[in-house]
């Protein structure tokens, strides 16, 4: 993969307790961009977005982002464990 596009698929989807599917970037970019101020100064939030943008310019590292964007969902509990 040489460069990711909005429709670029995640490393693995993320079935949230909604029942919302996070699969492509521009899934997880929406997610991101719609956080809320408490939730932006979380670090583990602060971690996810940077391995997001990090996965930007370096899509090798989309796994890890996906993998940081998983433990944040999970840490504020918004992750359907039994559909992931």
């Amino acid at each position: 993969m040489l460069e990711l596009e909005k429709r670029s698929p995640l490393a693995f989807p993320i079935t949230l307790k909604d029942g919302r599917i996070l699969a492509t970037v521009g899934d997880a970019a929406d997610y991101l961009s719609a956080l809320n101020a408490d939730q932006r100064e979380r670090g583990y939030w602060k971690t996810a977005i940077l391995m997001f943008n990090n996965a930007m310019r370096e899509p090798s590292y989309l796994r890890i982002a996906t993998i940081n964007m998983r433990s944040a969902l999970v840490y504020d509990r918004l992750v359907d464990d039994a559909g992931s």
